[in-house]
């Protein structure tokens, strides 16, 4: 007996809660499933005219045929009976009939859950080498103890993780694919063809999170047991594995995010490739309104989610669980050192050069004459497909896109923070909201507020917290069992003052530095809404529109391409570079007094910083000072 309770008592700490956490979690599922539902009727648009059009486009919307298809479909029924019978046949492994197509549903959606399962495990690979790889010189120099010879960098992670997928994508179709005929670049129908889209996707998420789990390696190499294993002489490649696996499970949330956005975020992608995967037909039955078949994607998308979160709490159980009950760990986020400022204000210099330069240029001028042109001194980036200058479209577009970007980073790091001290009220819903796409976020926000500026910057903020959130309280959960926050605690100190002065200094900092890493992340999910044509709309110099009319002419004038994918990748490096130097200012302790200490007290035995190994020559007292 004791035995099934304790092993209950591990399912409701592994499931984020008991049962009222199970009850918040059912409810938000059959919120958003019902908020589908009534996508129709929230954006005032006629089901049946959608529908239509989405059979046949050619066929005239006269009212006998529009009747025909709201029998056919029991829309006079309104939108809770249809839901009614759609939850019905759902108990039974009935997810009816496409709206458009006529076919089963649930085939479908299970056959394109596992074309998008498979890219998600080749992306994740690429992900996981591209990690590596930006973590191979802490990793080597950490291990041999001389990670104070270690220079900051970043710039090539940051162009990686600035690249938008749909033009990384682009690119390796087009010049792979086509030119060169090494892969296959369109369809897909065996291990070649999930190459070059693997690639897309993991390029740009494991430069995320290399740059991420690279900020986290210096606080293990500092704690006690790595000093220790190399003054024993434990092999070097053992001590940089151990290191991994103690700062792994402060990322294991954030992974289970990439997780179900290289499943479900990926219609950019699935678009270019061909691929029948399930954000592909998930944003086709948004677009035409077909309920059932979008209702199912999305609930397979939640139920993925779930799953995520689950397996990475277990796992992060499996890795530190006695040492996370025991309150034992070590704090990973030790005082930093001032980052240089070089690299930040030489990005920052660049991009303001190029959006000062191209200001004075009119971005809607129109020169029939000059289309396509190669970058001269009359146009510095040359021209797009209708005579107009590069330069100045993305002078003004930056205006826009990095404003609003900055806006919604912003927002997101003020929830992401807030809502992440809350994990029981947080991680149900960070669970559910990660399970939708922006694309479909778009569509649902479009749906219900109508088109506008600030439309594509709200549906980009709706689950742009989620993983600052899942963030902030991985590391709070491991806060809380450190050693010293313990001792804390024992000497009295009350839980407003562990939130002020122990948890938010250690936790706020990371999730900073997270949130600027996320700011290019941000601008790609703007750019990729008016990619698919969600955002803004011609003639606006948006980036994302820049990207999707210039995308057709990247072989005959790729310039009007590479310069507007060149300053994201500028605003990526700028974000990194600038991410190295968050930190909180340190705290000044207040002299002691004029009164010497008597000379025959012993001096207190120095402590020890592990992350400077020539602090124990330092007092006590200014060791101390230097802590704070």
């Amino acid at each position: 007996m004791p035995r099934t309770k304790g092993a209950a008592t591990r399912v409701r700490a592994l499931a984020g809660g008991g049962v009222p956490a199970l009850l918040w979690r059912t409810v938000l599922v059959a919120g958003l499933v019902c908020g589908i539902g009534l996508l129709p009727w929230l954006s005032r648009t006629d089901p049946a005219l959608t529908v239509l059009r989405a059979r046949s486009a050619d066929r005239d919307p006269d009212p006998e045929t529009l009747r025909a298809i709201r029998d056919d479909l029991g829309l006079d029924d309104g939108p809770l009976a249809l839901l009614g019978r759609w939850l019905g046949g759902l108990l039974h492994g009935d997810a009816g009939t496409s709206w458009v197509s006529g076919s089963q549903v649930l085939p479908g959606v299970v056959q394109a859950l596992g074309a998008s399962l498979l890219l998600m495990s080749g992306a994740l690979v690429v992900a996981a080498g591209t990690a590596a790889a930006v973590c191979a010189r802490t990793l080597r120099l950490g291990a041999r103890g001389r990670l104070g010879a270690r220079r900051p960098g970043g710039s090539a992670t940051a162009v990686l993780a600035a690249l938008p997928e749909f033009l990384v994508a682009s690119v390796l179709a087009s010049v792979i694919g086509v030119q060169l005929g090494w892969l296959p670049a369109l369809g897909w129908y065996g291990p070649l063809w999930m190459v070059l889209p693997s690639l897309a996707l993991g390029l740009p998420a494991g430069a995320v999170l290399g740059r991420m789990l690279d900020d986290l390696l210096p606080g293990a190499f500092g704690e006690p047991w790595a000093m220790a294993a190399a003054a024993r002489g434990v092999p070097s490649r053992s001590v940089a594995r151990q290191a991994v696996r103690r700062c792994v499970p402060g990322l294991l949330p954030s992974l289970a995010l990439f997780v179900v956005g290289l499943t479900g975020g990926s219609v950019a992608v699935e678009q270019i490739f061909d691929i029948p995967g399930l954000g592909r037909l998930t944003l086709h039955a948004a677009l035409a309104q077909d309920l059932p078949a979008l209702q199912t994607g999305t609930l397979a998308l939640v139920l993925l989610a779930a799953t995520a979160g689950l397996l990475a709490r277990l796992a992060a159980r499996v890795l530190i669980g006695p040492a996370l009950r025991d309150g034992a760990l070590q704090s990973l986020h030790r005082p930093r050192p001032p980052a240089p400022r070089t690299l930040p204000l030489l990005y920052g210099g660049l991009l303001a050069a190029v959006i000062g330069l191209g200001l004075p240029r009119d971005p809607l001028a129109l020169d029939t004459l000059a289309r396509l042109r190669a970058p001269s001194l009359e146009h510095p980036f040359g021209t797009d497909a209708l005579g107009r200058d590069v330069l100045a479209r993305i002078s003004h577009g930056a205006l826009t896109s990095l404003g609003t970007a900055l806006a919604v980073s912003a927002a997101a790091l003020a929830a992401g923070l807030l809502l992440g001290l809350l994990p029981r009220v947080s991680g149900p819903l960070v669970d559910t909201l990660s399970a939708l796409p922006p694309v479909l976020a778009g569509l649902l926000v479009t749906g219900v507020m109508g088109s506008g500026t600030w439309t594509p910057a709200f549906a980009v903020a709706v689950v742009a917290w989620s993983p600052l959130a899942a963030h902030t309280s991985s590391l709070l959960r491991q806060e809380r069992a450190t050693t010293h926050l313990t001792a804390t605690r024992a000497l009295g100190a009350g839980r407003w003052y562990l939130l002020r002065h122990e948890l938010l200094p250690a936790v706020a900092p990371p999730v900073a530095r997270h949130a600027l890493l996320r700011l290019p992340g941000i601008a790609l999910s703007l750019a990729a809404l008016g990619f698919l044509g969600l955002g803004a709309q011609p003639p606006s110099p948006d980036w994302g529109l820049l990207l999707a009319e210039n995308q057709p002419y990247a072989e005959r004038a790729p310039w009007a391409v590479l310069f507007p994918a060149a300053a994201l990748a500028l605003l990526g490096a700028l974000a990194v570079t600038a991410a190295g130097g968050v930190r909180l200012p340190r705290r000044r302790t207040r002299p002691a007094g004029p009164a010497e200490p008597p000379a025959d007290r012993v001096a207190p035995a120095p402590l020890r910083r592990p992350d400077r190994p020539h602090a124990l020559l330092t007092p006590a007292s200014a060791s101390q000072t230097e802590e704070r």
